[in-house]
């Protein structure tokens, strides 16, 4: 085990015009005003989130939680959700009973509202009082170390990134893509982004990755092996019985993964039924945790080997 501080270089602090543009001005009035004193504090919009008759607040770098003296009337929430959805929520009724609108430029809103459940199952949603806009930003980071990882395992062993939710997973997965994808000795690599947040950053002419965009997971991680014959396959929040099934058969395929979950340490990542089957296959050769220390990010790296013992 080892651990490794990385220093990390922002490229873009602000939040998308287009994204703005679809919220009320008051609020987004508001938004501005609070970023350009959080700029000079070298801090960033994560999220937005929006509450119909409750306050709205910011989500800022380092986890800071920034309240809006801001909260949308019902038909100002309706609003909102009308533009997000460009004008038919109808088109994004399947993703809504999944708890988001996929939204341009890797941006995903997550919603909450009334559900309508039969036999276990949501099969509507409407009354929506929150959402959450969750802003990506190009954030340069060192990844060479996950990367010299898989080369270590010779692609035939994957890396399971792991922490608690907004740590940086996705952005981690997004640096890693792209160094997999440039240069001369790159690496075949499939990125599954089912909710249209990993290929936010990854649209240079001069990356080799293919992108599976608005694939089930389990769906686009078979696609991958098969049809495109990827050496890498990455892909976002694993968890479920189809996910797992699909890659044990990826990883029996000769494909490595890449991918993140939710987990607070190594301990919790173990105790985790399906991510316990994957280690007993052998899916990944190694474990990487993400923290925040002070300003920046620190990474843990278990090897196989060595995660059970930590138990």
């Amino acid at each position: 085990m080892k651990s490794t501080i990385i220093n990390r270089e922002i490229q873009d602090l602000g939040v998308p015009k287009e994204i703005l543009s679809k919220l009320p001005y008051r609020l987004s009035d508001a938004i501005n005003r609070e970023m350009k004193l959080c700029f000079s504090k070298g801090m960033f919009c994560e999220e937005i989130r929006i509450r119909r008759g409750r306050m709205s607040s910011l989500t800022l770098s380092g986890g800071v939680n920034l309240p809006l003296d801001v909260s949308l009337s019902r038909e100002e929430m309706d609003d909102t959700v009308d533009k997000l959805c460009g004008g038919s929520m109808y088109a994004h009724s399947d993703t809504i009973k999944q708890g988001y609108i996929s939204l341009p430029c890797g941006v995903r809103a997550g919603i909450s509202g009334r559900a309508a459940v039969e036999n276990g199952k949501i099969i509507g949603v409407s009354d929506i009082n929150g959402i959450c806009i969750r802003i990506p930003h190009f954030v340069k980071t060192d990844v060479n170390f996950i990367v010299n990882l898989l080369r270590e395992f010779e692609f035939a062993s994957g890396v399971l990134i792991y922490s608690p939710p907004g740590e940086g997973k996705t952005t981690l997965l997004r640096n890693v893509a792209s160094e997999l994808s440039k240069g001369k000795a790159v690496a075949r690599v499939s990125v599954v982004d089912s909710r249209g947040e990993l290929e936010f950053g990854l649209g240079s002419r001069y990356l080799c990755a293919d992108i599976l965009s608005g694939y089930p997971k389990a769906l686009g991680i078979d696609i991958a092996l098969r049809t495109m014959g990827a050496q890498v396959i990455i892909c976002d929040e694993i968890g479920n019985d189809e996910d797992i099934s699909a890659i044990c058969s990826a990883a029996c395929g000769g494909a490595a993964l890449l991918a993140s979950v939710h987990a607070a340490d190594i301990n919790g990542l173990m105790s985790k039924k399906n991510i316990k089957e994957l280690h007993n296959a052998g899916v990944f050769g190694a474990y990487v945790g993400i923290s925040r220390l002070g300003g920046e990010l620190a990474y843990q790296v278990t090897y196989r080997e060595n995660a059970i013992e930590e138990k």
